[in-house]
This record gives C-alpha cells, sequence and structure tokens, in this order.
C-alpha cells in the first residue's frame, strides 16, 4: 500500500492566505478539511508527513475558537500517530473542554506534557489526568499533593495509577478523616499488607472518633459509615492477597518441621517481610494470624512485647521486630532501651492473660464491624 500524500506546500500557502484573508467561517472549514484528510489516512503517515500536519495544525490553532479546538481535541485525542506537537498545544489549551480528551485518552501525550500540566493547571485539568488508563509514579505523585478531594479518589480508584510508598502513607492519613477515600484504598490490590491493616484499624476507631466529634447529631450515620468501610475493607481482595497466603503457609510448613525459631524471625523482619514475621510470631505464640496483625500495626510497642513474650522471643528478636515496624511505618524510633527493661520485666503469665483480654476485645469488634 502506498502512502497517502500529505499537506503539500501549495496547502500551506492557501493556508496563510485563509489566514490572512478568510473569515472565521473559512478558518473552520479548513481545520475540518485537513483533520478529516489526517484521520483518514493517518495509519499509513510516515514521520515527515506528520510532522507537515503538525505544522499545519499549528497555523490554525491560534486563529480558531474554543468550539473548532474542543472538536479537533476530540478527534486527535484517541489516534495513536496524532502530531505530537498539537497534542501538547491542545492538552495545555486553559479550557478544559479542548486540553480535556487528550489529557484523559492520548497515549501519544509524553510523561514530560503530563508532568507539566499537572503542576500548573486546574482541578479539573487534573481530574481528566486522573482518569488515563496508565498513570506514572512521577504524574500520580503529582495528581495526590496538589489535587482536592474528587482527584484523589479519582487517581486512588484508577487501577492503572502507581502509588509510592510515601503517597500511601500519606492517603493513610488522609483516609482517617474520609471514609470513602479508605474504601477506595482498601480496593486496591497493590495496598501493602502493613497499610491495610492500618487501614482498616483507622477506619473502625480514628475516622468514627473523629467524626463524631465534629458532628455530634450525626454520630449514628457516622457509626454506620465507618461500619461499611471497614466491611468493605475486609471483604476487599487485598485482606488476603496470594502472597500472603503464600507467605503463611510457609510459615506453617517451618513450625510443623519445627524449624520456626528466633533466628527465622530475625531473617524475616530484616528482610522486611511483614506477612512472614507476623505468622511466625502467630504461631510461635499459639495465637490466630488476624490477632497478631492487630497487634502488629498498634502505634505503642507494648502489644508487640506481650505477644513476643507469649511466644518466648528473646529480646534480639523483640527489637528487631520493632525496627521493622519503625520502618514500615516511617514513625520516630522506638526508645528500646526502655522497651528492653520492660521485656525483661515482663512475666510470661502476665502476658498471657493480657493477650486473652485482647483476642475477646478484637473479637467483639469484628463482631460489631
Amino acid at each position: 500500500m502506498n502512502p497517502k500524500p500529505a499537506p503539500n506546500e501549495s496547502l500551506l500557502d492557501e493556508l496563510e492566505d485563509t489566514l490572512a484573508h478568510g473569515t472565521v467561517a473559512r478558518r473552520v472549514e479548513t481545520l475540518r478539511k485537513v483533520t478529516d484528510l489526517f484521520v483518514d489516512g493517518a495509519v499509513d503517515f510516515a514521520d515527515d508527513q506528520i510532522a507537515l500536519f503538525d505544522d499545519v495544525f499549528e497555523c490554525l490553532i491560534d486563529h480558531i475558537e474554543t468550539s473548532a479546538r474542543i472538536l479537533l481535541a476530540r478527534r486527535l485525542a484517541p489516534l495513536d500517530c496524532a502530531p505530537p506537537r498539537t497534542l501538547h498545544r491542545l492538552a495545555d489549551d486553559d479550557a478544559i473542554e479542548v486540553a480535556g480528551p487528550v489529557l484523559s485518552k492520548s497515549e501519544r501525550l509524553d510523561e514530560a506534557a503530563l508532568i507539566r500540566t499537572a503542576e500548573s493547571k486546574s482541578q479539573a485539568h487534573l481530574l481528566a489526568i486522573s482518569i488515563r488508563r496508565v498513570l506514572s509514579r512521577a504524574v500520580t505523585d503529582i495528581l495526590l499533593r496538589r489535587g482536592n478531594d474528587e482527584v484523589v479518589h479519582s487517581t486512588v480508584s484508577n487501577p492503572g495509577a502507581d502509588l509510592s510508598d510515601r503517597s500511601f502513607d500519606t492517603l493513610l492519613d488522609r483516609a482517617a478523616l474520609d471514609e470513602n477515600l479508605a474504601a477506595c484504598l482498601a480496593m486496591r490490590p497493590d495496598l501493602p499488607r502493613h497499610l491495610y491493616l492500618k487501614l482498616v484499624a483507622k477506619a473502625s476507631t480514628t475516622v468514627r472518633a473523629r467524626l463524631e466529634a465534629a458532628n455530634p447529631s450525626l454520630a449514628p450515620q457516622v457509626s454506620s459509615a465507618v461500619r461499611t468501610v471497614t466491611r468493605r475493607a475486609r471483604s476487599s481482595a487485598v485482606a488476603l492477597t496470594s502472597q500472603t497466603e503464600i507467605a503463611h503457609a510457609l510459615v506453617r510448613s517451618l513450625h510443623a518441621d519445627g524449624r520456626l525459631d528466633d533466628g527465622l524471625v530475625v531473617q524475616f523482619t530484616e528482610q522486611r517481610k511483614f506477612d512472614e514475621a507476623n505468622a511466625a510470631v502467630a504461631a510461635m505464640a499459639n495465637v490466630p494470624v488476624a490477632v497478631a496483625e492487630s497487634i502488629m500495626i498498634e502505634s505503642r510497642a507494648e502489644g508487640v512485647m506481650i505477644l513476643a513474650k507469649v511466644a518466648g522471643l528473646s529480646w534480639p528478636a523483640v527489637e528487631s521486630i520493632i525496627l521493622m515496624r519503625d520502618g514500615l511505618a516511617g514513625a520516630a524510633p522506638t526508645d528500646l532501651v526502655a522497651c528492653k527493661a520492660t521485656y525483661a520485666r515482663l512475666r510470661r503469665s502476665t502476658a498471657q492473660q493480657v493477650l486473652r483480654f485482647h483476642r475477646v476485645q478484637d473479637a467483639a469488634t469484628l463482631m460489631q464491624a
């Protein structure tokens, strides 16, 4: 198949005459004809021909009304070989009706253009970007930093958005005040397990406390909303991923063979393998994994020490668990000297009694959710 002809020099001369002497209607009609010519033959055009169309479109964009630019953007946005400079001009348009189709659909638009727009344009522009099929981590970070609630919710709900660990941490704090965001986060299969567990804990305590304090008259509705979020989070795919199941199965096998000890716990924690470390401590303490998880995500280290004492772990293993928790949470370092002294004083019988109380309390919380 022979390539279809692209605009030639005579067409460029005609364009110059249209721009210099033509009416608005004539300019729009010229744009329509050029657009038809490009769309009809786009798949067959070579790079130099596409570059010539780029020149033609750029000549026209500055001299046509918004309505004509909207039509041009809608027709070019879905094309994989659309003229790149023209796309950049359209994406940078202050009118969201023009920029929106390109920002949300064009696979031809490069990351640099998306970053530039995300850093400088309106919330409507950010919202258009947030629904793209794929969002790089660099673009996602900007959307979450600059975006309003609607943009943040849209970005988090987009399975094609790549979220950084830093973004997840920030969103977790924001979700403490926003049950809809908490639900969106809980549905993401890439949400790290330890953050998922914190999210569930915050959705059942922090969200309720803060929202009830701000709106006492709406307390019943707030409690209902929190329970809904918690149920959605616990039924989410991230509640037990295939990787988590594999980790738990590995630990069960090691425990059954009598190979689970302090050394393996330290090895898991040093590698930041939260699932394996949690399951190991749970097995050694003879408690359900869910109970150990709820203790491991608590902000204070006392719960971890109680669980570890029941499991019969040495202080070096306990210290490694605390360090892993601090690292995963990005929290301020725990006072290890004070913790070591507390752990040495803690009796196993006392720890067992406290743990039994914790299991009863955790079961009651699950029933309420």
